[in-house]
């Protein structure tokens, strides 16, 4: 399945879970089912930002955005993890006020039943999203996956919690549960919008994907023994997208159709090693800078200073 027909699937799982939780919190009084079924309207909320964030990354460049509509995905991890953050903050208010004020559980079978039922739901659907995000490099399917799966991990908490209060009668228990998953889901939300931030202000490419594109001109390099070499590499992410940018030196000899020729050929050897590698090549006679770097080095603070 595409990432638009996966978050599709994603809001109609999300408004099941929500009535099945809230049926879950209704019927056994249990402030961690209560904070279960508040993430779900979490998970709600982030699955529409989700796709709608999708829908516009899919547009192509135009002449407002020449480079794509990729980052589009950030601004959905980010909200998603605002979101999370958001939750958590609630599940522990709940859950301490809980704490103070004890309140006998009832009908704990149905309750975890229900509960039970919408963390199957969760979980399939978070498993096949992960899948999917790996094969697309989608950023805003995998921070919904990872909140699906913050909730599955959520509901096992509190069916946990409700089964050692029901079998102890130790009330605390409830609550106390709830408050060790509000802080786990807290963790998780921060780790998203750090994810987020970091995509919004052109973190460099992967550090294994950086070594293949170095490998790629360390061969070309090589093979022309030296007579052509790379410099001024520089690398960035948005969304599902890469991007490079360096400095071929080759001869100065060289007429501008066989510079271009070769040029061509690392850009195919680039892209086959980097699938969705984007790669920008200036070439440059050896030894040459351009303005740019010459106006830089000569700069007070600069290389030649």
């Amino acid at each position: 399945m595409t990432p638009h027909n996966l978050l599709r699937a994603s809001v109609g799982v999300a408004l099941l879970t929500i009535v099945l939780k809230t049926l879950a919190w209704w019927v056994s009084g249990s402030v961690g089912l209560l904070s279960d079924a508040l993430e779900s309207f979490v998970n709600l909320a982030g699955a529409m930002f989700a796709l709608a964030m999708v829908t516009i990354a899919r547009r192509p460049a135009d002449e407002d955005h020449p480079y794509g509509h990729h980052k589009a995905e950030y601004f959905s991890s980010g909200f998603e993890g605002i979101l999370i953050v958001g939750a958590s903050i609630a599940i522990l208010w709940a859950a301490v006020l809980r704490l103070m004020h004890p309140q006998p559980l009832e009908q704990l079978g149905w309750g975890m039943g229900l509960s039970l039922l919408s963390t199957a739901c969760n979980g399939l659907l978070a498993w096949g999203m992960l899948r999917a995000a790996q094969v697309h490099r989608s950023l805003a399917l995998e921070g919904d996956a990872r909140h699906l799966m913050t909730d599955v991990w959520t509901s096992i908490g509190v069916v946990g919690g409700l089964l050692a209060a029901g079998a102890t009668g130790w009330l605390w228990l409830d609550p106390l549960v709830a408050i060790a998953v509000a802080l786990n889901i807290l963790r998780e939300g921060g780790a998203l919008i750090w994810r987020a931030s970091q995509g919004l202000m052109d973190e460099a490419m992967e550090p294994s994907l950086l070594a293949r594109v170095f490998t790629v001109l360390g061969e070309h390099n090589h093979a022309s023994a030296g007579v052509v070499y790379f410099d001024s590499l520089t690398s960035r992410r948005a969304g599902a997208r890469n991007y490079v940018d360096l400095h071929m030196h080759v001869p100065a000899h060289w007429t501008l159709g066989h510079a271009a020729e070769q040029r061509t050929a690392v850009e195919q050897a680039l892209m086959q090693a980097v699938p969705g590698l984007r790669a920008t090549i200036e070439l440059l006679p050896e030894g040459q800078a351009t303005v740019f770097e010459t106006a830089e080095a000569a700069a007070p603070g600069g290389a030649g200073t």
